[in-house]
C-alpha cells in the first residue's frame, strides 16, 4: 500500500530552507513533525510565489505529475498575490480564478485540496493591537472555499490569534529576530516580521495541523 502524499503549493512562508538561512524556516518545513507516520510531506513552495507566479512558473504542473489519488495538495497565497507588479492578483477576480485551478487540478487527479487562508505578519499598532495586513485575500479564500465545497484551513485566524495572545514583544521568537552577533548566519542581526525562526515555523505547523483535524482530515 502506498503512503500518502502531502504536496505543499504557497510562498516563503511555507518553504524549506537550507543551512545557510538557519534559524529561518518556513512551516511546510516542519509540518512532517506533526503529521502521523506515514504521511510524506513534499513541499513544493517557492519564495517570492504568487497563486498566479506558481502555476505561471510550471510549479503546479510539477505537483500534478506526482500527485496520485488519495493524496492532499494544500494550498496557501496571499503574501506575495498582493504585491504590485506581475505576481498581482485581484482578491475577488483573479486570484480566485488562479486559486481554483490548484482546486481544480487535484480533483481532476482524484485527490483532495486544501485552501488556507495567509499566515499573519507580525504587525502591532500602538496600542499593542494586531493589525491586518493582508486586506481581502484571506476573506477570498474563505469565499472560495465555500463555493467550491473546499477544505479550508483559516491560518490567518489561527495564526492572528497565537500573535495577539503573544504580544509585541513576545511575538519575535516567532519570527526571524536577532540582534548582531546573535548568530552567525546574521552577523548584523535582523528585524523579519514576516519569517518564522525554525521554533515560529514549528508553531505555525502546529496551527496547520489543527486546523486540518478540525476539518475532517485525517493527518
Amino acid at each position: 500500500m502506498q503512503d500518502i502524499q502531502l504536496f505543499l503549493a504557497g510562498d516563503s512562508t511555507v518553504s524549506d530552507y537550507d543551512a545557510s538561512v538557519t534559524p529561518r524556516a518556513g512551516w511546510g518545513q516542519k509540518i512532517g513533525e506533526y503529521v502521523k507516520p506515514g504521511l510524506l510531506v513534499r513541499n513544493e513552495a517557492a519564495s517570492g510565489r504568487s497563486s498566479k507566479s506558481f502555476i505561471e512558473e510550471g510549479r503546479l504542473e510539477k505537483i500534478l505529475k506526482q500527485i496520485r489519488g488519495g493524496d492532499y495538495l494544500f494550498v496557501q497565497f496571499g503574501h506575495n498575490d498582493q504585491k504590485p507588479d506581475e505576481r498581482h492578483t485581484d482578491p475577488f477576480g483573479t486570484f480566485k480564478v488562479y486559486l481554483g485551478r490548484y482546486v481544480d487540478s487535484a480533483r481532476r487527479k482524484n485527490a483532495n485540496p486544501v485552501l488556507i487562508t495567509p499566515v499573519a505578519r507580525r504587525a502591532f499598532d500602538n496600542q499593542g493591537c494586531l493589525t491586518d495586513t493582508h486586506g481581502d485575500y484571506p476573506d477570498a479564500v474563505r469565499e472560495l472555499a465555500s463555493e467550491l465545497q473546499t477544505p479550508l484551513i483559516d491560518l490567518a485566524l489561527k495564526s492572528g490569534r497565537l500573535l495577539q495572545s503573544l504580544g509585541p514583544e513576545a511575538s519575535k521568537k516567532l519570527f526571524l529576530w536577532l540582534e548582531p552577533g546573535e548568530h552567525p548566519n546574521y552577523p548584523d542581526g535582523v528585524s523579519d516580521n514576516t519569517h518564522f525562526s525554525e521554533y515560529g515555523a514549528g508553531e505555525i505547523a502546529k496551527l496547520v495541523v489543527q486546523g486540518a483535524r478540525e476539518a475532517g482530515l485525517p493527518l
